[in-house]
């Protein structure tokens, strides 16, 4: 453990903690980070795709239809308007769906034409689910969300903190249904051996805010 913390520290150098606070509205501080450059993560093979992963727009999925030679597997990224293109069977809806979900509706839909298609779905890269990373980090910015992330990952993807960073008073301000919730994170505090479990993995959405 103590090893580890002694990565994390090189990785993440913490400047003063004399700052003062963000004080620019959330959602002002949304609009600014999306306008930032998308970071892009590494493709996320399909054995690491949650089951209950829901398909966006940008999402670059594998369809295959076994056993049929005229039907090569095809690859495919969602559009805008939420549907892909397929071979006899043209624009399918994917945005919302599961992959399984989406399986179910193109083997419906090509029963037209074959008698007993095997279909599958994988996910490839996953450019749909994004978080918003504000205030005294390195690189601010929006980030990809491809394999599971916590937030002492996306600190280390943004470079870390810079000089007058306040590490101790983190917030992740998240969408709940119809309400908006906090965490509080100490990175300090977590570097000591506690409250481990406020590194918490993020959620599409999710805004953190280094004051």
């Amino acid at each position: 453990m103590k090893r580890i913390l002694l990565v994390l520290l090189m990785i993440l150098p913490i400047g003063g903690l004399c700052s003062q606070s963000v004080q620019v509205p959330l959602a002002a501080q949304a609009k600014a980070a999306a306008s930032q450059v998308r970071t892009t993560s590494p493709p996320q093979t399909a054995e690491k795709v949650p089951e209950d992963f829901i398909i966006g727009v940008e999402d670059v999925l594998e369809i295959r239809v076994w056993k049929e030679p005229d039907l090569p597997p095809v690859r495919v990224q969602v559009r805008p308007d939420g549907k892909i293109s397929l071979p006899l069977i043209n624009d399918v809806q994917a945005q919302g769906l599961s992959t399984k979900q989406l399986i179910e509706t193109i083997t419906e839909r090509l029963k037209d034409f074959l008698s007993a298609p095997i279909v599958s779905v994988v996910v490839l890269e996953i450019h749909s689910q994004v978080v918003y990373l504000l205030g005294s980090v390195v690189k601010p910015g929006v980030y990809v969300l491809g394999l599971p992330m916590t937030i002492l990952e996306l600190l280390a993807r943004a470079g870390g903190f810079t000089e007058y960073a306040k590490v101790k008073e983190i917030q992740v301000v998240r969408k709940e249904g119809n309400k908006t919730v906090q965490y509080h994170f100490d990175y300090k505090d977590f570097l000591g051996g506690n409250n481990l479990e406020r590194n918490i993995t993020l959620k599409n959405g999710d805004i953190v805010i280094v004051p």
